[in-house]
Order: structure tokens, then sequence, then C-alpha cells
């Protein structure tokens, strides 16, 4: 299995690091190959997302990011996270699931990824007014709530679009698509809910989530919303997927600059999004919930100072990588 490595920027680098230990540790093939990315690639050649990287990520099995962004450039004509938004368009990855889970909360929200206000339309006009376009294609929106749909069968079979149809003509058709779609999926029961109300609802009750399917400015949203309420964005893990291709996996934390290279970043998110990678291009689910028992026992055994603890990023790493052992020689692996 071919994996392209994009550590990026900040702790990008040392969260990617922890994940290509614990990749070359578990019983899988894998060839591991590093490519320049974001704002480190716009140092080395002018372009947050250089042309070799953009091939060798089209020829991967699936594609590991750490993290873009770096304070210098905020305000820059030429920014790392346009290297990001670059590569999710040339890779199709319109479905992001953001699992989010802890306590008696298991839910993912399935966020369209590669249409919407962030791809639309934009300007200034000589009046000194400003406007974005959120554009949605019938066949953008049916594709994104189908994989909701299957995503749903395979968990609690409960399916919430979340939309704002009480405003919006997108999200009035965003909410017609999904209900003409229902039908094919009879085990699956489909709510909607108003972008405001599923706001106050993962706040207050989590729990009565399975499977959330919206479109990407309410999905950026609501996901960071969900991980703030099951132990914050350090944690959480995401994995970007198409219908063809290699997907993108990578931690929903930014690039913390302040804490590079100091040796303390949490690699939990990352080796979580490691996890998602082996259940999803790698087709190992029982790989994939062996990492995550051994992050969640990493947690507890070795947290990082970001949640009250002293381990090192590599001490985290290690907690992790003597857990999968333990589980091995438990199994007689």
């Amino acid at each position: 299995m071919r994996i392209v490595c994009l550590p990026g920027d900040g702790i990008g680098p040392e969260v990617t690091a922890a994940a290509v230990r614990v990749l070359e540790a578990l019983p899988l093939e894998v060839e591991l190959e590093e490519r320049s990315f974001g704002g480190a690639a716009i140092h080395a050649t002018g372009t947050p997302l250089p042309p070799e990287t953009l091939s060798a990520c089209l020829e991967a099995d699936a594609v590991l990011l750490g993290a873009v962004g770096l304070p210098e450039f905020d305000g820059a004509p030429v920014r790392p996270e346009q290297g990001l938004i670059g590569l999710r368009r040339e890779l199709d990855v319109y479905a992001n699931l953001r699992p989010a889970r802890g306590g008696d909360v298991d839910l993912v929200i399935v966020r369209e990824l590669v249409g919407g206000l962030y791809y639309g339309a934009r300007g200034r006009r000589e009046d000194g007014s400003a406007f974005d376009t959120c554009d949605y294609h019938p066949n953008q929106i049916e594709r994104l709530v189908r994989r909701g749909f299957e995503l749903a069968r395979t968990r609690g079979g409960r399916l919430t679009s979340v939309d704002k149809a009480n405003v919006l003509e997108t999200s009035r058709l965003w909410r017609e698509i999904a209900t003409a779609t229902a039908p094919q999926y009879p085990d699956v029961r489909l709510e909607h809910m108003l972008v405001d109300n599923a706001a106050m609802q993962l706040v207050l009750a989590p729990a009565r989530f399975d499977v959330i399917a919206t479109e990407n400015t309410f999905g950026d949203i609501l996901s960071d919303v969900a991980a703030g309420v099951t132990g914050g964005l350090g944690l959480a893990a995401s994995a970007s997927l198409g219908d063809a291709g290699p997907g993108i996996f990578e931690p929903v934390h930014g690039s913390a600059p302040d804490i590079a290279g100091r040796g303390i970043a949490n690699p939990a998110a990352m080796l979580r999004s490691v996890s998602l990678l082996l259940e999803h291009a790698a087709d190992r689910p029982e790989l994939a919930r062996a990492l995550d028992a051994a992050v969640d026992r990493a947690l507890e055994t070795a947290p990082t100072p970001d949640l009250g603890g002293s381990a090192t990023t590599a001490g985290f790493t290690d907690a992790v990588l003597d857990a999968l052992s333990v589980d091995a020689a438990a199994r007689g692996a």
C-alpha cells in the first residue's frame, strides 16, 4: 500500500512522524513517501501544492496529512490553506467523515467538502462590498447524502440531514434531494434539522445523533462543535473520501505553531486518522479497532500537556505502541 505523507507546517511534521512510527509497526505492507505541502512548500517552491506533490498524491492509495498554516502567511495572496482546498478538489474527496466519540456520544458528521461557499464565485465590488456564492448541483448533494445513508445503515440506522431550508434556496434543494433519496434506504430513519437547532442539540443532547449529513460550511462549524463536546480538536480525526482514487486522512486540529518543535504535541488525532485510513483505505477494520483501543489506553496512561499530563509526543506514541504489543501478545499474534 502506497501512502503519501504531507507533514505540512507547525506540529504537522511531529504528529506525522508519530503516525509513521505506528504504521511501520503494524502488520501491514506499506510504502511511505514524503512530499512538501502547505507553508513549507511555499517556502521551497512558491506554491502550497507543488505539481510533483499533487502527482504523487494522485498515484497513491492514501494521503496522510499533518497540518497546514503559519501566521506569517495570514492575509498573504498565497496561503498554505489554498493547497488543502486545491488538493481536495483535485482528488474529488467530496465526503468528509468527522467522527466524534466520548462518553455516551458516538456520532459521525458527513460534510460535503468540494462545493458550497468555499468553492463558489467570490469577489469585491467597486462600492466596497464583497460576495461569496453558495452553489450546489443536485448531483453533488445526492452523492453526499447517499454516503450518509450508507454509513448510517452500518451504524444506528439514523440519519439527520442538516440545512437552513427556511432561508436558503440551496438548503431547500438539499432537503428535497435527501427526502427523494430516503425511500432507497428503508432501513435508515431520516430526519431534517435546521442548522441552528443542530448546533444547540450538539451541545445539549449530542447522544441523540447517529450520522449527520450536511453541506460544506455547516459541516465545518458543526464538526468543531461536536469535537468540543467530546474532548476537543486535539482528539478529532477525519477522513476525506471520494468514489475513486485516494482519500485524505488528517487530524482536525491546526498547525499550532506556538508549540511546534517542543516535542509536546498530542498525536492522538493523527493516530485516530491513521485508524480511519486502516478502515477506509486499507480495508483492515481489525487493525483500525486495535489502534483506536491503543490510543484510548494511551490517553489514560500517558496524556500530553494539553490534557493535563506530561508525556511528550514520542512518549505518547511509545504508549500506543506498547498497548498494541500487549494486544497482539494477548491474541497470540
